[in-house]
């Protein structure tokens, strides 16, 4: 019985309930203040304005898509955190049939809620069974001839650490990119950077666009992969900021 009344004198010490008083104002506070700022800690998922595997392949040209490639694991697609998706082999019937950047895989992979970063190339392939040879940013140059948008991303060179992983070449090049929230990110950390400044948005999304080289026998060189990128991201960043990624309020 001394025991509980000693434990219970414990509550009514000053110190913890100036702690409590403390502690209770400081949730309080804060909840009053990110209504007052506007400050939105969590975001309310946005979803497309379209499908992502409703693109209209037409709108792509002179990009051909000979393969729609489904992600039929289970685990896999739960591992990716989303089903708005598609990953797509296309095709440049510009480039020589011998042109190691006349194919590649579109894989493009939309988050309606961004309170997580989707992963990167780098750990994705790495935990794959691939051995990362470069990592660089690199800048595409899309848009108008006379007034062209710099948009940020990333390049990778992997290679294969054992000789039975699919078809792909033995080297091939990844470049990838983020649209987060109506902007460009060229970096996991730059996508987190943006996303943090977008606090007074109620909503906010993610999408990450991967172009993978590894449909020819050779890789392409950095400033062949990352031309061809340049000029598949011209036709495509318009369609998908006209027809697929969300407004924001």
């Amino acid at each position: 019985m001394s025991q509980q009344r000693h434990n219970l004198a414990v509550y009514r010490e000053p110190a913890f309930l100036i702690c409590a008083a403390v502690l209770a104002f400081a949730g309080i506070g804060m909840s009053l203040a990110t209504r007052w700022l506007g400050v939105y800690l969590q975001k309310e998922p946005l979803p497309l304005k379209k499908p992502l595997d409703t693109l209209d392949e037409s709108r792509l040209a002179p990009y051909q898509v000979t393969a729609r490639i489904p992600i039929e694991n289970e685990d896999l697609r739960r591992s990716l955190g989303t089903e708005d998706y598609i990953q797509w082999r296309l095709e440049d019937p510009r480039e020589s049939f011998e042109s190691p950047v006349r194919k590649l895989l579109l894989f493009i992979t939309y988050y309606r809620r961004p309170d997580r970063v989707p992963h990167v190339p780098e750990e994705c392939y790495t935990g794959g069974g691939y051995q990362r040879l470069a990592t660089s940013a690199v800048a595409f140059r899309v848009g108008a001839s006379d007034d062209p948008h710099m948009i940020p991303g990333r390049y990778l060179l992997f290679e294969k650490t054992t000789p039975d992983i699919g078809p792909a070449a033995t080297q091939f090049p990844v470049l990838y990119l983020f649209r987060v929230s109506g902007e460009y990110a060229g970096s996991r950390d730059e996508a987190r950077m943006a996303l943090n400044q977008g606090l007074f948005r109620r909503q906010a999304y993610f999408c990450k666009i991967e172009l993978v080289f590894n449909q020819a026998p050779a890789a392409p060189a950095r400033e062949a992969a990352a031309a061809a990128s340049e000029k598949l991201l011209g036709v495509l960043l318009p369609l998908l900021e006209q027809e697929h990624w969300p407004d924001l309020e």
